[in-house]
Order: structure tokens, then sequence, then C-alpha cells
């Protein structure tokens, strides 16, 4: 998969080379707010947020849909729409923020305050998947948030596994309408009538396979001429989940309308720690809308380079918040490090 960054920063923005990256390694960390003295504005005004209702019927969400398959050891099948196909279709999509055609012409995964890449699966997703596996987590009974949802594995997986509520939020409407709630949809078929389904069309692109033979990944080779989908009346997974989209901070204060407030169990958030400017509207909206006892699952990689944010800047940050204390779950030693960490609430000194 290529990455492609393009952010619209303006002239105050960080500059990577003005962090000391081995400082930050090596937790020389005595004075963490020299560090976020010129984090950069959002060059965009804060996006609204608002809710999304999925259609009444939700057929039409998945006609023509072509389709892939992830599956990581014994995780359940997670299902969700070609990114090549959905890019070449993306002309004939209802898209009011043009995000979609502005992301074509500059051919660019992400536009800072304008696109945040929500319609990409990000290589940390797969990373947090993969831990998700090895700790055998159920969810079942769990308010679950996936935060800058995308196309929506990681709230999907908790579907499947027993979530009561699962939440979705992401920076763009478009991305909600057109990528996550059709993922969802597609997720809360009936496995026999998607085998049955599958059967009929056979294989088509065949199977990729790492070679530890922990995941692989099956393309569907064209799409399927009847695909059913859920009906929101009757299908009780779909009516488990509410879809949002907005900034981070317009996010929340769209919660805090509701009382009680939600809080979660269990928030996702995956490749969300690019730029630092987000960073105070970010942990604002964990602060509040985590449980007591809860955690949030957060999969990165060390350092974006172009826009200065990274793992080792979030923990600076956090550490400086005295909100949270950062677990480090797995550490990627491979080409560009990436990472799965775990935040919960500091307990009380005394405790």
């Amino acid at each position: 998969m290529s990455f492609c960054f393009n952010f619209d920063v303006p002239t105050q923005s960080i500059n990577p080379d003005d962090v000391d990256e081995n400082k930050l390694q090596n937790g020389k960390k005595d004075n963490p707010s020299k560090y976020m003295e010129h984090v950069a504005k959002p060059a965009e005004p804060v996006k609204e947020a608002k809710e999304h209702l999925p259609p009444s019927d939700t057929h039409f969400l998945l006609r023509d849909a072509v389709t892939e398959t992830v599956t990581i050891g014994t995780l359940p099948p997670l299902r969700f729409l070609n990114e090549t196909v959905f890019e070449r279709t993306a002309s004939e999509r209802e898209d009011g923020e043009k995000i979609l055609s502005r992301t074509a012409e500059q051919r660019s995964d992400l536009i800072s305050g304008l696109y945040e890449g929500g319609l990409k699966v990000w290589e940390c997703t797969y990373d947090l998947l993969e831990r998700l596996e090895e700790a055998g987590e159920t969810f079942r009974g769990k308010a679950v948030l996936d935060l800058g949802c995308g196309a929506g594995l990681l709230g999907i997986l908790a579907l499947q596994r027993g979530a009561t509520q699962i939440h979705f939020q992401d920076y763009n409407s478009t991305v909600i309408e057109q990528l996550t709630v059709p993922n969802v949809t597609l997720n809360c078929q009936e496995d026999d009538e998607v085998d049955s389904e599958e059967d009929k069309e056979g294989s088509g692109g065949g199977k990729v396979q790492e070679e530890d033979g922990c995941k692989e990944k099956i393309k569907d080779g064209s799409p399927p001429p009847k695909i059913r989908a859920a009906d929101l009346s009757q299908h009780h997974p779909l009516a488990r989940c509410r879809f949002f989209s907005g900034d981070w901070s317009t996010f929340l204060a769209f919660l805090k309308k509701e009382d009680p407030l939600p809080k979660y169990d269990i928030i996702f958030t995956s490749e969300t720690i690019y730029n630092p400017a987000y960073y105070p509207a970010l942990h604002e909206a964990l602060h509040q809308l985590l449980a007591p006892g809860g955690l949030v699952y957060l999969a990165t990689k060390s350092h974006y380079f172009g826009v200065g944010g990274g793992l080792h800047l979030f923990e600076t940050f956090v550490e400086q918040r005295g909100i949270f204390s950062v677990d480090h779950l797995w550490d990627g030693d491979e080409g560009l490090q990436r990472h799965v960490v775990v935040l919960r609430f500091r307990k009380s000194k005394g405790l």
C-alpha cells in the first residue's frame, strides 16, 4: 500500500527537524512543554459534528459492490469495500465535501483540515487487529468507540464479538456515508448468506497469505450481482451502531448534549496522532469519553515525517497532562517503526 501525505499546514506548523527525536526516545522529558510550544493550528476551521442515520433500506449501499475480506488468525472475517474500485468509482458517489475529487486531483491520501485519510485502511490498523487476536478480547457487553474509524474495521470486530454498543466517528461525512456505513452493513449479513453468495461467484482474485500464516486477504474478483443487505428494522447488529462525523472537539460537544454523556469501555484509534495540532482535542475527547477502568488502544507510527507528529511526541504530550498512563503493548522494529499502546487513567496517589 502506498502512502502520500499532502498537509495544508500554515507557516507556524511544527518542523520535524526541530524535534529532537533521540531525546524523546531516551526518555529525556525534563521539560515536556518545550516540545509543544510550536504546535500548529489546524489549516481549516473546525468541522461541525453530526450524526448519520443509516438509511432504512440499506440494499442500495452495496449495489454492485466489490469487496475484500481480511482474516487474521482466529478473528472472524472482516469484509470491506475494495479500495481500488472505490477510488475508480469516486465520481459516481455522493460527496458533498468534494473530498473524493480533491484527493484524486492532488493524488493525496491526506489533506489536513479537509480530508483526514479515512478512505484508506492504514497499516497500523492491521497491527492492532493482530494484537487483539493475540489477546483474545471478546468485547462482550462493552461499549466501544472507533475514533477516527475510516473503514471501521476495529469497530466491526467489536460488533462481531459481542459489544453492546459500537459508535463510529470520522472527520469526514463522506467517509461515514460512503465507506463506514456500507462496511458495517456488509458485515451484518448472515454468514450463510454471504458464504453461499461467494460460492456462486468463486474465488475471483484468489488469496494472498503472509508467510507466517497469520493473515490472509481475499479479494473478490467481480461484484456480486445480488447482495442482500441487513434490514435495519429487523437486524439487531446494525441497531447497536451509531455513526458520527466532525472533528473531535465538536464531536465531544455533540455528545455532551446527551444525558448521560456516553462513556466507552474501549476506545480504538489508529493512525490519528500524525498532526500535533490535533493533540489537545484528541486528548480531551479521550479524557471525557473513556469510562472508569476503560482502555484506549492506540496504533501508530513512531514518527510521521512532514508534519512532526508521532508516538514519542504524543507520549510527551500525555505525560504533560498527567491524566493517562501509557503502556506499550507491541513495538515493531522493522522499517518505519510502528507501535500499539494502551492508555488508561492514572491511579490516584495513595491507592
